[in-house]
């Protein structure tokens, strides 16, 4: 298998990576530390994301943290002005990872201001002269705003997953060195874990997950998919999906377990071929792909317990 390198959605990922520096594996291994790989969700029944039943970013990174030995201190609430100073003292420290942020609310990107730009996670290196400079991990090196423009963003009002605002992580200390192998083999029980149903924070009503939201989707296919939901999957929820099994595969077979990584590079391959139809309108491929997909994450789940004990 030729592993994918290239552009995609890994702001937390990538953020994580430039926040620790030098001792940072790369952003794939980060990626499926966070267990994001493992698992389909479907929100409400209507919001579809390939990551597990339960999870969210946050959760991610506090795992990645963890099995990589690593502490940070992480800070959220107060008003604006109390973020705005907390910020402000954070970054005299040293680059500090903010997030989740209002991404339709960042207005260096084109298009912005939007109803429904997503979450997104920056790093923040200077706050001065009445404006924060970051790095935006989508194509935005040292990206500058205006404070109360990024503070904004930051209070994350369009992001649903997480009661807490303006949360800010500094000041990353590695406790202990861990390499990325050791790292991904004591990620694997929470990987099954992931892949067996729903954990992690509570879900809305009508969410599910795995199989079940899969087959949930493609009846939703079958049905006519409204405009917004082909336009999410197409440009966001599909690709990254798609890349977090092939860093799976890739980092499975790192650890020499052949059988899940084959089968987490076939549910990539398999996902990543339904970009086309999804594009074009073609429905009943796609409907037929999501059905053929829906199996597979329990069969990784087995094999995961079979070759990683």
């Amino acid at each position: 298998m030729t592993h994918y390198i290239g552009s995609g959605p890994y702001c937390y990922a990538n953020s994580l990576a430039m926040v620790l520096a030098g001792t940072a594996p790369p952003p794939a291994v980060i990626e499926v530390l966070t267990g994001s790989p493992f698992g389909f969700q479907l929100i409400g029944g209507t919001l579809p994301l390939f990551d597990p039943c339960g999870w969210d970013p946050d959760q991610g990174i506090d795992a990645a943290l963890a099995l990589l030995g690593v502490r940070c201190e992480r800070t959220a609430g107060g008003t604006a002005g109390q973020a705005e100073a907390r910020l402000r003292e954070a970054v005299a420290r040293g680059p500090a990872l903010a997030g989740p942020l209002d991404m339709g609310l960042l207005l260096h990107q084109p298009g912005t201001p939007l109803t429904d730009g997503g979450d997104h996670f920056v790093v923040v290196l200077e706050v001065g002269g009445g404006a924060v400079v970051f790095h935006d991990p989508h194509g935005h090196p040292y990206a500058t705003l205006p404070v109360a423009d990024f503070v904004a963003a930051w209070e994350g009002k369009g992001v649903d997953y997480l009661a807490d605002r303006y949360v800010l992580r500094v000041g990353f200390v590695r406790e202990r060195p861990v390499a990325a192998e050791e790292a991904l083999r004591r990620s694997l029980p929470a990987a099954a874990r992931w892949l067996a149903g729903p954990g992690g924070r509570p879900v809305p009503p009508g969410t599910l997950g795995g199989a079940a939201g899969l087959a949930e989707l493609a009846a939703r296919v079958d049905g006519g998919l409204d405009p917004r939901t082909r336009g999410f999957l197409a440009d966001f929820a599909l690709p990254v999906g798609v890349r977090r099994l092939g860093d799976a595969a890739h980092c499975l077979g790192l650890l020499g377990l052949g059988g899940s990584a084959a089968l987490a590079a076939g549910q990539s391959r398999l996902l990543g071929s339904l970009q086309h139809p999804l594009v074009t309108g073609d429905d009943r491929a796609l409907a037929d792909g999501l059905r053929r997909l829906a199996p597979g994450y329990e069969r990784l789940r087995a094999a995961l317990g079979a070759e990683a004990g």
